[in-house]
């Protein structure tokens, strides 16, 4: 009951700001404990930042409102399924789960490339549109090893 609470509060949202233009149709919260940590709607046009997705925007918000990186036992609430960028932010934020009401085929539907991204994610790198070319590792893992050795080093 709480979750169709918090997808209805998303969904309110992203409907209340679509008519400002301000990017695509999406928006997310952050929730621990009952309690909206942070939220956030599309801005991916108006900032002129692609990454600027509802729920990157809505991790920042809650970070921000924290001052801590860490979100752990937080779930996300979205109107569409993340796409990969999302969805791996919210790894890296320590989201413990993630509710959806739209999926990546309803987003394709109407001209956005999450299903593609995904699609190209599960080939081989050799095989995506996108190249991708690796160059001089053995100069940059010396500063893994130096980081590696940090005492006072913050893990995320």
């Amino acid at each position: 009951m709480e979750e169709q609470k918090m997808m209805a509060a998303t969904i309110a949202l992203a409907a209340a700001r679509l008519p400002e233009g301000e990017g695509g149709p999406f928006a997310a919260l952050v929730v621990r404990d009952g309690q909206i940590l942070g939220r956030g709607w599309n801005r991916v046009t108006s900032s002129n930042d692609p990454t600027a997705h509802a729920e990157v925007e809505a991790i920042r918000d809650a970070c921000r409102r924290l001052a801590d990186f860490n979100l752990e036992g937080a779930s996300l609430f979205v109107n569409c399924e993340p796409c990969p960028m999302c969805l791996a932010a919210a790894y890296w934020a320590g989201i413990k789960a993630i509710y959806y009401a739209a999926d990546r085929h309803d987003a394709a539907a109407i001209g956005f490339a999450d299903l593609h991204i995904y699609q190209e994610l599960a080939r081989p790198p050799a095989d995506r549109d996108l190249p991708m070319h690796q160059l001089m590792r053995e100069e940059a893992l010396p500063l893994f090893r130096q980081w590696e050795k940090m005492p006072d080093k913050i893990p995320y």
